[in-house]
């Protein structure tokens, strides 16, 4: 039985980079060499859905690293007069998505998601699907796709599908009327594994042969002491938006790993319990480059051996 193998990659804005080099290094181990080769389908969402989108389109994980560490001050560019626009972000984002924009044409033009090397599948939210009838008029989780048929999105521009999975609420604005995956799927493996069996695309593998492979972008170990918070709209909207993306990863790590159990492998590196690095730390490169060289990745060799080919 042939396997049908999908690569996950979460969301976590500066933090690819570290993504981006354990793929590196498990793609050059001589016991895993060119392990990528074989991938299916590659899923993403926000930062891992700008990756998914590269290495579809040819990039290697050693160039997206490259130009993580490049571009990340470009990117996450903070202004004096940008933070007094924003109020500090009382009533704008953090960043202009101006520089992200620019980065991201350069990688890839006019390519559209029907020219890329390998199927994807891109979370993003639609603030407004903008329907005739008020009836059905609403937002709604969007899943990008260069599957075939009708609901393919294949004529979508590579570049503003990696605006849309991306523009996370209070860093960036939101790209034409989209927010960040990460709302809904800051894990995006059980959407994948979801899509794997979706019948009107391709007669769907069985689930026995699908094989998954998930990876975090490195994970701040916070918590909110005590039992009563009695918090309004401005205590929560910080820690909120941490609670739901931690949370929402863990529960498709859970779901996952129930239905595949053997077929499901999930590398999620933890920082040491003093160190945090927020989705925009670009003055962190250094710190998450040689955090991701000492990450162990034994357990990801011996499964990607045992499992993968």
């Amino acid at each position: 039985m042939s396997k049908y193998r999908i690569l996950s990659l979460d969301g976590g804005g500066i933090r690819g980079i570290i993504t981006a080099s354990i793929l590196h290094r498990l793609n050059t181990n001589p016991r895993t060499a060119g392990f990528l080769d074989g991938v299916d389908l590659i899923a993403g969402t926000s930062t891992g859905g700008l990756l998914a989108l590269a290495l579809a389109h040819g990039l290697s994980p050693a160039e997206m690293r490259d130009i993580y560490a490049k571009e990340g001050s470009y990117i996450f560019h903070e202004t004096f007069i940008r933070d007094i626009e924003s109020l500090w972000r009382v009533i704008g984002a953090g960043y202009p998505n101006k520089n992200l924009e620019s980065v991201l044409i350069n990688i890839f033009g006019s390519t559209t998601l029907d020219q890329l090397r390998k199927q994807i599948l891109i979370t993003a939210f639609d603030l407004d699907n903008e329907s005739r009838n008020p009836l059905r008029r609403t937002w709604k989780p969007k899943i990008f796709h260069n599957f075939p048929g009708d609901d393919s999105d294949g004529e979508q521009l590579a570049y503003k599908v990696g605006l849309f999975t991306s523009a996370a609420p209070t860093y960036f604005p939101t790209y034409e009327g989209y927010v960040d995956g990460g709302v809904f799927a800051s894990n995006p493996s059980m959407c994948a594994l979801a899509q794997s069996q979706d019948l009107r695309f391709f007669e769907s593998p069985e689930l026995s042969s699908v094989v998954l492979l998930s990876l975090g972008t490195g994970t701040s170990l916070e918590y909110i002491e005590g039992m009563r918070h009695d918090w309004g709209y401005a205590q929560w909207v910080r820690p909120i938006l941490n609670v739901m993306l931690d949370g929402v990863a863990g529960i498709a790590d859970y779901q996952c790993r129930q239905i595949l159990k053997k077929n499901y492998f999930r590398l999620a590196p933890v920082f040491p319990h003093d160190v945090s690095v927020p989705m925009d730390a670009a003055d962190k490169i250094p710190y998450m480059l040689s955090f991701a060289d000492e990450v162990d990745i034994t357990a990801s060799v011996e499964w990607l051996e045992q499992n993968w080919r």
